[in-house]
């Protein structure tokens, strides 16, 4: 078996694959009118009950259950670009977790909760720019040195 994708229910099915092209970049690899699916793997589909055999009224909004996460290597000029569109509602501010990768969540225009983090890569390399050694870092970020160069690869 394959994975194939994770599909969205969104009521405007162009409002949402222009925010999701514009925003994040996606690709379109396949439309079907009310359906887009993107390179990535993820597909938006405009009238979700219909769908999958339930009423349209039974399809929650926010149901904040799960989110979309995304990293970013340029996490700056991200954040600049995401504060230019004010329709976006946030979900708090940067958060810096313990193991030093900035995050920001925010919602699409249906109330899908999104996550973009700052690429680990870019991570690592902030500490090595801030004058930590890589021992240094593993301890920060609680893994290991083979994790580390892993990650590095990328």
């Amino acid at each position: 078996m394959k994975y194939s994708c994770t599909v969205i229910s969104v009521s405007d099915i162009a409002r949402s694959r222009a925010f999701y092209e514009e925003l994040f970049g996606l690709q379109v690899c396949q439309d079907y009118g009310i359906n887009v699916a993107f390179s990535c793997g993820i597909a938006l589909q405009q009238e979700f009950g219909w769908l999958v055999g339930i009423s349209q009224d039974r399809v929650q909004n926010r149901s904040h259950n799960m989110e979309l996460c995304f990293e970013e290597e340029d996490f700056d000029s991200f954040l600049k670009k995401l504060r230019s569109h004010q329709e976006i509602q946030w979900l708090g501010n940067v958060v810096e977790h313990s193991w030093g990768q900035r995050v920001v969540r925010f919602y699409d225009p249906d109330g899908h909760l999104i996550e973009v983090g700052e690429c680990m890569k870019m991570v690592i390399r902030r500490f090595q720019d801030a004058g930590l050694s890589m021992e240094e870092i593993s301890k920060r970020m609680d893994v290991s040195l083979k994790d580390l160069e892993s990650l590095l690869e990328e």
